[in-house]
C-alpha cells in the first residue's frame, strides 16, 4: 500500500492566469485553493466523469511524479529544496500550447519539441530523487510493468517513475483516457475553448509543490517558485 502523504513537483500556471482558470474550470476542482469549481456551459453530459482521474490531481505538467518520503525526509526539507532547484540559473522554457491527444487523454501539450523544457523535467527527476521513499512492490504493480518497454521498466526501477528523461512528454492534462471514437470532437470543443484565451506562448516559469494526504484527498498546491534564468 502507498505511503501518505504523498507529494509531487508539477508545473502549475499562475494562480488566476488565463491558463489557469481554463484548466481548473474544465476540472471543476481549484488545486491553488482546494475548491470545487462549477463546470462551464456546453460541456458533454458526462464530463464530470471523464475529467474523474485528472481532477485528482489539478491542473498542472509532472516534473517529479507522485512520492512518498523517504525516511529521515520532512516536508519543510522538500521544499526547500523546491526554492534552491527554483533559484538555479537555467533557461526558462517557452513553448506554443496546442490542444492534442496522448496516448489517449486530451491534454495542452507543446506544438513542437523543447530541449530547455526536456533539461528542466531531467533536472528535477535527478534533483527531488535523494527525497523519493523505494517504490511498494504494490506501486510497482500498479505501472503495469509488463506493458513498459524495457527502458521504461529500468526508469521505473530506478527513478520510481516510466516516463523521464527520453520518455518525458511534457502535457497538462484536461481528460482521462477516452474511447477512440470520442477523441476527435472532444479536442475540437477543446481547441475552441484554448483558442478563446488568446494563449499563443507559454513560458514554463515555476515549479509547484503539491501534496495529496491520503488515497482519497486530492492534491493541493502547498507552495510555488518562479523559476530564473
Amino acid at each position: 500500500m502507498a505511503n501518505y502523504p504523498r507529494y509531487a513537483i508539477y508545473y502549475t500556471s499562475a494562480p488566476g492566469s488565463a491558463l489557469d482558470r481554463f484548466g481548473a474550470s474544465l476540472l471543476g476542482y481549484d488545486a491553488h485553493s482546494g475548491a470545487d469549481l462549477p463546470l462551464p456551459e456546453g460541456l458533454p453530459p458526462d464530463w464530470r466523469d471523464l475529467t474523474l482521474d485528472p481532477r485528482k490531481y489539478g491542473f498542472h505538467a509532472t516534473l517529479k511524479a507522485p512520492i512518498a518520503l523517504a525516511d529521515g525526509k520532512a516536508e519543510t526539507r522538500l521544499a526547500a529544496a523546491c526554492e534552491l532547484f527554483a533559484d538555479l540559473a537555467r533557461p526558462v522554457p517557452v513553448i506554443r500550447p496546442v490542444v492534442d491527444s496522448i496516448s489517449g487523454f486530451i491534454a495542452v501539450i507543446p506544438a513542437e519539441p523543447s530541449a530547455d523544457l526536456d533539461l528542466l523535467a531531467a533536472e528535477a527527476t535527478k534533483a527531488f530523487d535523494p527525497f523519493r521513499a523505494p517504490l511498494s512492490a504494490e506501486d510497482r504493480a500498479r505501472r503495469n510493468p509488463a506493458a513498459l518497454t524495457p527502458r521504461q521498466r529500468d526508469y521505473l526501477d530506478r527513478w520510481g517513475y516510466p516516463y523521464v528523461f527520453e520518455e518525458f512528454r511534457f502535457h497538462m492534462t484536461l481528460t482521462g483516457r477516452l474511447p477512440a471514437e470520442r477523441r476527435e470532437p472532444v479536442v475540437a470543443m477543446l481547441r475552441e475553448r484554448f483558442a478563446a484565451t488568446g494563449i499563443e506562448t507559454l513560458a514554463i516559469d515555476a515549479i509547484a509543490l503539491c501534496r495529496q494526504d491520503d488515497a482519497n484527498a486530492r492534491f493541493r498546491v502547498i507552495g510555488r517558485w518562479q523559476l530564473h534564468d
